[in-house]
């Protein structure tokens, strides 16, 4: 019965048994000797860890696949791509290891036992808590085998923050990498009562304690056990029953344990690798570079499932890579096929410029000549025009395009994505000049992962592509413009939040749909476009509408020593924005040298700043009129009064992921911002700037 209901009453429900609130119960009161006729079926979600849903199958095409569990599909790569190399790895910088698909599936197998040894029990969580590795994967498969929940574990996350997600899930056992994350967990273990063993998957261990195993000691555990028991686990499971858990970084509350089944997992990697047209190791094998956080669906998808459905290999990156390694793993490996959140295409476009700056005149000349010819070339075969491709690309091509390419180590990719969080049309138009376009996708961990994904042939700068197959989209809403509340439907809408009725009722309607809480419209060809996300909106105290994220782009794009723009202004009179400046940051901490093209842009306009500390709260008068003219231009084009910048700020420390102004994949994370410089906020509205205020000139509208 729905949860909160008297065994008195007769539930009638539609897709959702497990939610009481819903406008389409009925409530019929009957004697409590009256027997009830079992529901029909299970619903389209649920909220509960052991419950089965009812997938959302079609009539036709990939939409009616054949509904597979995660050993399924692992099993029928091992028969299709068993001695195709799987995982590859460094040890100790050097050494080159790898597993190939049929020692893959075995050593999960063993994995399993060793889970089930340690009292792993149905339905209750494998917390994984480190950086990408092969016992990552393998941790993550051996807990879905032996019949528990995989749950990747933020690197980032406090001991307090663990705790929640471990108790959330009943975690029976926990992965750490080393000692670091292993004292998080060591801080909490007495709070988790379920919590059986600890496993360190990296490093010797500092100090024995009972139930703390090395990796080596807990694969052995498995490896003599029987293979019937954990056979019977598997062969007990179904496509319809959750399997891995993803919890959302918690930005606007506690996260949420987002219930994925086996088959959101196998079908979404299937109609993915069929969309983006990866081919079969039988033909020529795909190569992707882990290094984005396993915890966040986007890496699972890309490193994990959309290649074991294809026999792919995954290399694993240098712990480091976000600090200044990726490039060179990038090299070394080859990709075919690339994921970057916006910021990795950032830093990567920054660099570029900061070498560019430095060569010489001629080079100079040369690149800027090839980069017009590579994006006119490339904005030509987007807007499908017919046409000769023109000489001078072929010229660019082998000049410029080939060797900007095989410094990056994409020379063998023809399949670069960005998704996760919003991407500059100026970072876009970057790479498309250099003849690299960045296929934006879309999607969130409630749909596991990918919605819609740009492709080769059906590209716009700025939209984030077409449906993947089997899936549909619906306006929730729409205003005048087009412009409604983007909702999903297919078998990759999540099951529910784990324990949250509530929440899963808010994000799954009556029909079963998926409310994403972004903004969108289509055009007239059926490409998605984000145009906000409705709890971003900024509601000012006029009750104007504002989507901060085309603003804060434009002032980015007018003055290009900006890092990181963020506007504020909800329930304020006026809007007013917090700026960085772009600093070195090739350990990932934010440094007081400015990265080279913001000492570009200083000396452009007359300064001799070199350092933010220079600069941070107007010190410096050049810099400090020359933003503000760049926040003039952009207030030329505001749409109304209401959407023009009346104060700003520079801070003295650019946003991170150490700092918590950035999430793991590195999203702004709004309101950990506004807590942190609530100071700066509130100065901005002591008092009222007017166009007589020299240090904010409005121009006239």
């Amino acid at each position: 019965r729905a949860e909160g209901q008297s065994a008195g009453s007769v539930c009638l429900l539609f897709p959702c048994p497990t939610l009481n609130s819903l406008a389409v119960l009925v409530n019929v009161q009957r004697p409590n000797s009256l027997s009830v006729p079992a529901a029909a079926g299970p619903g389209l979600c649920t909220s509960q860890g052991d419950a089965e849903v009812k997938l959302r199958m079609g009539d036709s095409g990939l939409a009616a696949e054949t509904p597979l569990t995660v050993n399924q599909m692992f099993t029928l790569a091992v028969e299709r791509f068993g001695d195709y190399t799987a995982l590859s790895w460094k040890e100790g910088g050097e050494q080159h290891k790898s597993l190939n698909y049929r020692e893959y599936y075995q050593t999960c197998r063993t994995a399993a036992k060793s889970f089930l040894k340690l009292g792993l029990q149905r339905y209750h969580g494998v917390g994984i808590l480190g950086f990408n590795s092969a016992e990552w994967f393998i941790a993550d498969i051996g807990a879905i085998l032996a019949g528990g929940f995989a749950v990747g574990i933020y690197t980032t996350n406090s001991p307090e923050a663990c705790q929640y997600v471990a108790e959330n899930c009943k975690a029976n056992i926990i992965v750490v990498e080393n000692h670091k994350q292993l004292q998080k967990i060591l801080q909490i273990e007495d709070k988790l009562p379920h919590l059986k063993a600890i496993i360190q998957y990296k490093d010797a261990l500092k100090e024995k304690r009972p139930n703390l195993y090395t990796w080596a000691e807990f694969m052995a555990l498995g490896e003599d056990e029987p293979d019937a028991p954990l056979d019977a686990v598997i062969s007990s499971q179904k496509p319809n029953q959750c399997c891995t858990l993803i919890y959302t970084s918690g930005t606007t509350g506690p996260p949420k344990g987002v219930m994925l089944s086996h088959d959101n997992l196998t079908w979404t990697a299937l109609s993915t690798s069929r969309h983006v047209r990866l081919t079969d190791a039988t033909q020529a094998q795909e190569s992707v570079v882990s290094y984005l956080p396993l915890s966040h669906i986007a890496a699972q998808m890309v490193d994990i499932w959309v290649t074991m459905r294809v026999g792919g290999a995954t290399f694993f990156a240098q712990p480091d890579a976000l600090k200044g390694s990726l490039v060179n793993t990038l090299k070394e490996v080859r990709p075919t096929a690339f994921m970057g959140v916006p910021r990795v295409w950032e830093k990567m476009q920054e660099k570029m410029k900061s070498v560019g700056a430095k060569s010489s005149a001629v080079r100079r000349k040369v690149a800027a000549w090839a980069k017009d010819v590579g994006l006119q070339t490339n904005l030509t075969k987007m807007n499908q025009e017919a046409g000769r491709t023109p000489f001078s690309y072929h010229i660019a091509k082998k000049l410029v395009f080939k060797k900007v390419r095989k410094a990056l180590g994409l020379d063998r990719c023809n399949k670069c994505y960005t998704g996760a969080a919003p991407i500059t049309k100026d970072t876009l138009e970057f790479f498309l000049s250099l003849d690299i376009p960045l296929y934006e996708l879309y999607g969130m961990s409630e749909s596991t992962g990918p919605h819609t994904i740009s492709l080769p042939e059906a590209f716009k700068l700025t939209s984030c592509g077409i449906e993947i197959p089997g899936c549909k989209t619906k306006l929730h809403n729409p205003d005048d413009e087009g412009n409604g509340e983007i909702c999903f439907w297919g078998r990759h809408v999540f099951m529910g939040y784990l324990n949250m009725p509530e929440k899963t009722e808010e994000a799954l309607d009556a029909e079963g749909w998926l409310h994403s809480g972004d903004l969108g419209k289509h055009d007239q060809k059926g490409f998605l476009f984000i145009t906000g996300r409705i709890k971003e909106l900024i509601i000012t105290a006029g009750g104007e509408n504002i989507p901060p994220i085309p603003i804060e782009d434009a002032v980015k794009e007018a003055l290009p020593l900006i890092s990181n723009a963020m506007l504020i202004g909800d329930k304020r009179k006026f809007l007013s924005m917090l700026l960085t400046i772009k600093v070195n940051a090739d350990t990932g901490d934010p440094e007081d040298e400015l990265a080279a093209e913001a000492v570009e842009f200083c000396s452009r306009i007359g300064s001799n700043a070199t350092h933010v500390s220079e600069i941070a709260g107007g010190k410096d008068r050049a810099i400090h009129t020359a933003i503000q003219e760049g926040i003039n231009k952009v207030n030329e084009k505001a749409t109304s009064n209401a959407q023009r910048i009346q104060k700003w700020i520079i801070l003295d420390r650019d946003f991170s992921i150490g700092g918590g102004e950035l999430g793991p994949t590195m999203k702004l994370k709004r309101p950990v911002v506004v807590k942190m410089y609530k100071e700066q906020i509130e100065n901005f509205y002591k008092e009222l700037a007017t166009p007589t205020t020299p240090d904010n000139p409005l121009p006239p509208k």
